[in-house]
């Protein structure tokens, strides 16, 4: 994730003049002490502001974690483009020292942001610390991918907060870093024809992008996206396109056709670009068979047309105002998602809102000011002086700052070290929303009724099953606890304790990570016991499912109140999923939506550290929202209003 800045390499003494070669060299970067490409850090730019955009609130921007894949494809080609350069300018690869300049642009401010993360995240809420001691090992050995791979983390729809989740593209950078310049070093050596070597890294790319398409499982897609293998797309479209450059003619862009269409290949390619960060879904399967390799191609054609030669586009890109984000892009990226999430406990407030705009406002200037100050004191020194020079430096600062000073600032380094140590060793492993969730799934389990004798299997097709509406008129009139049975998944359980208390006897039959293609089951196992009026909690995990509700409300009948709640979270689909809801029961009489979102907007103090379930004020909250739709729904039916008593907090 991090800005490549270099195109060139250092010379010993400061040469800049290059030795004849017949090695092929890329002549899309400028020769002699230049050192940067023009129009990249707008493009760097423009990709953070959608990963950003798209971690302050993903409705913002659904496709915005596409910005990452920007970033691979600039990354993969300046890489490349460095390492070409300096075979052909010293007829070998200083991989030692290719690495040590790595290390020197990507260990500063990472040894900065995660003591200050932890740290952060200790004084702002407990639970955003459960896995620290994993994250902080994946961020130190750049292995934060495969580490939440393994520990099964979510990346999409995650309901416990990950304080450093935004590192595993660093980690599937740093691993490109370790692995491409000796595979390069490999095809230049094997391969002659400068065509084939791009041929090469563009197969790889392909395969990746076939590999990630095969691996997917739409449920859980977080593996294929955080996998090396998988998400190598960018990296490698990026490469091709260095390679690709360093042929003879440069790939043929020096044609009369070319010149005539360089212009509209830009346009298409950030209009490509554009569609996909506004329009993309992370639960679309479409995203990441072909998505994926379809943001890489175009950010390739974009990089393609502003390094060719001036141009309108490359002056967008080149101003002031991108240039300056891009150059700290990097710090921006590592600062964004810890700052979010420690706002986010700090200044609680549910989407919906102008307060929640501001929280929003808030996190992003801290962002901003983090990154500059790192890359202003932290970052730069370092790439210029080294971390020996970079060392020397504050010690002479030390040393004439005075003893007392000195004293100071060593004793804060040294009392930040050992209390993110003494976190760290204390972080919980779970987090205070799984402890509630698990105790009040143990308590509904030995509640739940043994199953009726007249349980029959749930019907095929979306009809009325027979037999399951009561043998008397239906009763619309306000029911009682004893006469409600409520399905559902986590969000239920979360809300046991309310739910009880605002319906007492209410039947709970709720179990964490349900979907609703098990709901027609759960209802059709009651049998004719199935109470007169039904709650449905489903689609927190895996979205709505239209023809799993309809099954559900034929079983239940037309005869029975109907309750479905709607789905919060801070995902893209949660939206979509909420009107998909309202569409599929807006023809059925006796249903009506307890719209929880909705109840949410602009409140405070409503939800758990991950978001998503119910605080014990907003489990009250929740059942409330439960009791007005049902009494909404009694006053459609009966004609009669509905007067319900206040009911205190317990």
């Amino acid at each position: 994730m991090e800005p490549v800045a270099p195109v060139a390499p250092e010379r010993p003494g400061g040469a800049t003049t290059e030795p004849p070669s017949t090695e092929p060299r890329p002549t899309t970067a400028p020769t002699g002490p230049a050192r940067r490409l023009p129009g990249l850090d707008g493009l760097r730019a423009l990709a953070v502001v959608a990963v950003v955009a798209f971690h302050l609130d993903p409705r913002w921007l659904p496709g915005g974690f596409l910005g990452v894949d920007v970033f691979f494809v600039v990354s993969g080609f300046l890489i490349t483009t460095l390492l070409l350069r300096e075979r052909a300018s010293t007829g070998s690869v200083d991989l030692r020292a290719f690495w040590t300049r790595r290390a020197r642009r990507l260990l500063p401010a990472l040894l900065l942001i995660v003591p200050s993360a932890v740290l952060l995240a200790r004084v702002a809420e407990g639970d955003l610390l459960v896995g620290a001691g994993r994250q902080v090992l994946g961020a130190l050995t750049f292995t934060s991918n495969w580490l939440e791979i393994g520990a099964g983390s979510d990346y999409f729809a995650a309901t416990a907060p990950t304080l450093l989740a935004n590192l595993w593209s660093l980690a599937v950078e740093e691993q490109f870093y370790l692995l491409w310049p000796l595979a390069l070093l490999a095809l230049l050596r094997l391969v002659r024809r400068p065509d084939a070597r791009a041929a090469a890294a563009l197969g790889l790319a392909l395969a990746s992008s076939l590999l990630i398409a095969l691996r997917l499982d739409p449920d859980h897609p977080t593996r294929v996206y955080y996998g090396t293998d998988t998400h190598a797309t960018g990296l490698m479209v990026g490469a091709a396109l260095a390679l690709s450059l360093a042929a003879p003619h440069r790939a043929g862009t020096r044609t009369a056709v070319w010149d005539r269409h360089r212009r509209t290949v830009g346009v298409v390619a950030l209009l490509v670009l554009g569609t996909l960060v506004v329009r993309a879904d992370e639960q679309a399967a479409l995203t990441f068979r072909g998505g994926i390799l379809l943001a890489s191609l175009a950010t390739a054609a974009v990089v393609l047309v502003v390094v060719e030669r001036p141009g309108r586009l490359r002056a967008l890109l080149e101003l002031p105002a991108l240039r300056w984000v891009g150059a700290r892009s990097y710090g921006i990226y590592l600062w964004h998602w810890p700052v979010v999430l420690v706002v986010g406990q700090d200044l609680p407030v549910t989407p919906g809102g102008v307060d929640y705009v501001l929280t929003r406002g808030w996190a992003l200037i801290v962002t901003l000011a983090a990154a500059d100050l790192s890359y202003r004191f932290v970052e730069t020194p370092v790439r210029r002086l080294g971390f020996g020079g970079a060392i020397a430096a504050l010690a002479r600062w030390l040393r004439s700052a005075g003893t007392r000073r000195a004293r100071v600032v060593v004793g804060v380094l040294t009392t930040a070290a050992l209390a993110t140590a003494v976190v760290l060793a204390t972080a919980p492993d779970r987090t205070s929303t799984e402890e509630l969730i698990e105790a009040n799934e143990a308590a509904i389990a030995r509640s739940a009724p043994a199953t009726p004798a007249t349980a029959v299997t749930p019907s095929p097709t979306p009809t009325a099953r027979q037999g399951a509406t009561p043998a008397t008129a239906a009763d619309w009139t306000m029911p009682a606890g004893a006469e409600i049975d409520a399905f559902g998944d986590s969000m239920l359980v979360g809300a046991k304790q309310a739910m009880e208390y605002y319906f007492p006897k209410i039947r709970l039959d709720a179990r964490s990570n349900r979907r609703w293609s098990e709901a027609p089951a759960l209802v059709a196992k009651r049998g004719t016991g199935l109470r007169r009026a039904v709650v449905l909690a489903f689609g927190t995990n895996f979205g709505t499912d239209a023809a799993a509700i309809r099954r559900t409300l034929a079983e239940i009948g037309p005869q029975r109140m109907v309750v479905v709640i709607t789905v919060h979270g801070r995902y893209a689909r949660a939206a979509t999923d909420n009107e998909q809801l309202a569409a599929v029961v807006r023809g059925y009489d006796n249903v009506v939506v307890a719209d929880w979102d909705t109840a949410l907007a602009d409140t405070s103090g409503m939800l758990q550290s991950d978001g998503i379930h119910p605080s014990i004020r907003g489990a009250h909250l929740y059942s409330s929202t439960v009791r007005t739709a049902l009494a909404r729904l009694s006053q459609h039916k009966t004609g009669k209003p509905v007067r319900l008593k206040p009911i205190p907090l317990p």
